[in-house]
């Protein structure tokens, strides 16, 4: 047996704050110029906000504004400092990018596996549903019980690696000052009833709920914030590997971004068409070159087609280039506020096109193939 563990956060965490800051000023900016240039990131403490980066565009955005909204939706009212240190793209990346090919140099990573119906794994999915009705009883049923901040993570038994039950979740909930634990914890044991599948709970599941005692104070109150750095909650939970790259602020012709979306794109096409269980995808560029300096496919030994095979089906179907990728996904129209919220990928409620499985008759012809020779 063995045991894998995710962690999600609400959208009043205060990096996730920064996230959504960063890339509701990107959606700013796609909206009036499909082809801006955009590299956002914040530092929040306190009510100090920081917006920095680098913003090419003809869009005449506000950002300190787009800030302020956000801030305001996510449910903190206060008043906040903004200071913006915003310049133009570096003409030495621009000359790169202009030429069609990436935006930096890196490496990106997709996943995928038969685990959940998203082909997710099960443990970063329950985390992020948690996540996701909690903020919706902060918002429209219990403000005046919660706060806006939070965080929660689930852990998931495997036998002959597939998840079998629930071990462990926990829950922390920011709370209004005053109320008492009897008052919230049944309420966030009820989310996680509804939201964990009874199939995966037992009596050997253990329920831990604000573990400390007290979490009046939170927010960039109780610690600050920055852009990018819940990448794990972001993608796959821990679940895989992550090339390192934050997603949000930037805009599609970073490969950090579109090509990890990619990447998914197509370990979702192997899962789904059952040429494996699991799947993972890694792709590297350097800055200014078209084509990636590599490309792997991983199976974890759930594949009776060799991966080099599999990597000759790939290459055939998908179109790794950076400016293919942002066409084919139509990725300068995708609303990337909403996908700061809760995660990049996985997300059945977008209707995301790397979600999509619009080449997987290719990908089982050409499988079919491979398995019968």
């Amino acid at each position: 047996m063995k045991i894998v563990t995710s962690e999600s956060v609400f959208r009043g965490h205060p990096d996730k704050v920064c996230d959504q800051i960063s890339d509701a000023i990107l959606d700013a900016c796609l909206e009036v110029d499909k082809e801006s240039r955009v590299a956002i990131e914040c530092f929040i403490k306190d009510n100090f906000l920081v917006i920095g980066g680098e913003l090419t565009t003809t869009a005449k955005v506000e950002p300190a504004k787009i800030a302020k909204s956000v801030l305001t939706d996510i449910g903190y009212s206060e008043h906040f400092q903004i200071l913006e240190l915003i310049s133009n793209q570096s003409p030495d990346i621009a000359l790169g990018v202009d030429k069609d090919g990436a935006g930096d140099q890196g490496i990106m990573f997709g996943y995928a596996c038969n685990d959940t119906p998203t082909l997710m794994p099960l443990s970063i999915e329950l985390s992020r549903n948690i996540a996701i009705e909690m903020d919706r009883l902060t918002k429209n049923l219990h403000s005046s019980i919660f706060g806006p901040d939070g965080k929660c993570q689930v852990s998931v038994a495997y036998i002959d690696e597939e998840p079998k039950y629930v071990t462990t979740v926990v829950v922390s909930a920011q709370t209004k000052p005053g109320v008492n634990r009897h008052v919230y914890e049944p309420i966030i044991r009820r989310v996680i009833k509804d939201v964990i599948p009874s199939d995966y709970i037992s009596e050997r599941i253990s329920i831990l709920i604000n573990p400390t005692g007290e979490f009046v104070i939170g927010g960039p109150y109780a610690d600050s914030g920055l852009t990018g750095r819940k990448i794990i909650c972001d993608t796959y939970g821990g679940v895989g590997r992550h090339g390192g790259g934050a997603f949000s602020g930037k805009d599609p012709s970073k490969v950090d971004r579109s090509a990890a979306y990619y990447c998914r794109y197509v370990a979702k096409h192997i899962v789904a068409s059952g040429l494996a269980s699991k799947c993972e995808v890694g792709v590297s560029y350097a800055i200014g070159i078209a084509n990636p300096i590599s490309l792997t496919v991983d199976t974890f030994g759930t594949s009776e087609v060799s991966e080099e095979e599999l990597l000759k089906l790939v290459k055939k179907v998908f179109d790794f280039s950076p400016r293919s990728i942002r066409n084919e996904l139509n990725l300068a129209s995708v609303n990337y506020y909403e996908l700061a919220k809760y995660g990049h990928v996985g997300r059945d409620d977008l209707n995301l096109p790397w979600e999509k499985l619009s080449k997987l008759s290719q990908v089982l012809s050409l499988g079919a193939k491979l398995i019968h020779d």
